[in-house]
């Protein structure tokens, strides 16, 4: 009976110290991967916090008149209060055809409330096609990253399109034009160009289904099918949405473009669940398509 005992107390003492060391290994394993990315920014994600109206970051902004800039049309910045966190990736946003910047305004303080500087543009004209949209989103990142006032907040070589119809013509015309882009957005887009086998930048094709000026059958779906198989990409079709679903607040739009972006703009893989495996199809979800895993 006694050496049962000695031997369950080994047994015990074997295990305890294998749960010790394994608790260590764990711990350096997480240490190592945070400081194999210091681009995270915020506590971990859930379903919660990115479905919220807002994120953890207290949200600043300011006017960029377009009296003060060339190549686009000015703007508003929305960005993180706090630079206790160190620096942040950046996005500019387009509106589309006749629209101003204020139809994708939402956009602004939703995403800079999870940790990016965000550009909401207007452009030179209402009435600019896709490939000026294009260029005009290049403009705005270049004046945000090099002459704005928030510039010392912003992590150069983190950079985001995103844009509606023509806007989100225009962010798969930057895309292509800078391939150092680390993630593109197009919501509803309009191009005349169906056709980007050329773009090198994770981009995520939003699409809705009852879509009537830019149909996803001739627009959004061959725009994310002639991406190369070979990139990150993936294609969300809103359930029950219009072609002027993304100019208000949207919670699926919202949910899924925060976790590209922050999945590669800030090489983040705490979002990586949210993107893989592929959503299923539910009351707001059409369809969604992508190449998981984005990891490999």
């Amino acid at each position: 009976m006694q050496k049962m005992r000695t031997r369950t107390r080994l047994i015990r003492t074997g295990l305890a110290a294998l749960l010790a060391v394994g608790g260590i290994v764990a711990s350096q394993t997480l240490t190592a991967q945070a400081a194999d990315n210091p681009y995270e920014r915020g506590p971990a994600p859930t379903v919660s916090s990115i479905e919220a109206a807002r994120g953890s970051y207290a949200v600043s902004q300011t006017t960029v008149s377009s009296l003060s800039v060339s190549g686009f049309g000015g703007g508003t910045i929305y960005y993180p209060t706090s630079t206790a966190d160190g620096t942040f990736g950046a996005v500019a946003i387009s509106p589309g055809y006749t629209a101003y910047q204020s139809s994708i305004a939402w956009l602004g303080p939703r995403l800079a409330s999870q940790g990016f500087v965000v550009f909401t543009i207007d452009t030179n004209t209402t009435l600019d096609q896709p490939d000026s949209r294009g260029r005009q989103l290049l403009a705005a990142l270049d004046y945000l990253t090099q002459q704005s006032s928030v510039r010392g907040r912003i992590d150069t070589g983190r950079l985001g399109v995103m844009g509606h119809s023509m806007g989100g013509g225009g962010t798969l015309e930057a895309a292509k034009s800078r391939p150092s882009l680390q993630a593109a957005i197009p919501l509803t887009g309009w191009n005349l160009d169906k056709s980007w086998p050329e773009i090198q930048t994770p981009t995520l094709v939003v699409g809705a289904d009852g879509d009537t000026v830019a149909p996803v059958a001739t627009h959004s779906e061959p725009f994310y099918g002639s991406l190369p198989s070979s990139l990150d990409k993936a294609y969300l079709e809103l359930r029950g949405a219009t072609h002027f679903t993304p100019n208000s607040s949207d919670t699926t739009i919202a949910k899924y473009s925060i976790s590209w972006l922050k999945r590669f703009i800030d090489d983040d893989t705490r979002y990586e669940q949210f993107l893989c495996p592929l959503p299923s199809a539910s009351p707001t979800i059409a369809e969604y398509r992508g190449n998981c895993p984005h990891t490999s």
